[in-house]
């Protein structure tokens, strides 16, 4: 069993320069094999998707002839599910919080290109989360929401008529106030590229409090 999980078939081993450069560099690994149909630039973020099978290196550094074909070859999908797994409370975000995040993305990157089409969007890893509470009466122990907020980084790949399609990394940040008087909520997002989950969870929590002045937040 190699890459994906299934054995390869024999091929005729290609005299690509680039690719038996990339052979060597990798003894005892695998060299992918990038769709351009999806990616323009193979050594940027590429989604799994994207790879049409690898090529076995043997311990030497050179090709055994052996390709596995990945099975996910295909159109990239939207994959949102480290931002759904946690267990953690994200009724402010609605019924359906990956599809508000998402089009929390677009509205961001339409803000600064009218026609951006988000065509897909991966959260890479867990992201930080921000909760604040207050109680509901000094008689009661019952605590409401008050504030949240999130940092999720992300890849995913924007089309534009001018630019055609680019794909971006970076963190996705999410604060909405005033939760328990839905007629004043307040919402701001934020849109860093090429920043860490660490940088931008270092400001989540002073950003949550740039919309107003209360405090009292509780990380969790």
């Amino acid at each position: 069993m190699g890459r994906f999980g299934r054995r390869g078939r024999r091929r005729g081993i290609p005299r690509e320069p680039a690719l038996l450069a990339a052979a060597a560099e990798n003894p005892g690994g695998s060299v992918a094999e990038i769709d351009p149909a999806y990616v323009d630039d193979p050594n940027g973020y590429v989604p799994p998707e994207a790879i049409r099978g690898a090529w076995l290196v043997d311990s030497s550094g050179k090709l055994t002839g052996e390709y596995q074909e990945n099975p996910r070859h295909g159109l990239p999908q939207d994959d949102f599910s480290r931002l759904t797994e946690p267990d953690h409370w994200l009724g402010w975000l609605g019924d359906d919080p990956a599809t508000a995040v998402r089009e929390g993305m677009e509205e961001s990157l339409r803000a600064q290109v009218a026609d951006a089409v988000v065509e897909w969007v991966k959260i890479l890893e867990t992201p930080r989360f921000l909760t604040g509470m207050r109680g509901h009466s000094e008689d009661e122990p019952i605590k409401l929401v008050t504030r949240a907020a999130l940092a999720a980084p992300f890849a995913l790949s924007v089309r534009t008529a001018e630019h055609g399609r680019s794909i971006l990394l970076g963190v996705f940040s999410w604060a909405a106030v005033n939760l328990s008087a839905p007629g004043d909520r307040k919402d701001r997002h934020w849109f860093d590229l090429g920043v860490g989950l660490d940088w931008a969870g270092e400001r989540l929590r002073e950003r949550i409090y740039e919309i107003d002045g209360e405090d009292g937040t509780a990380e969790r």
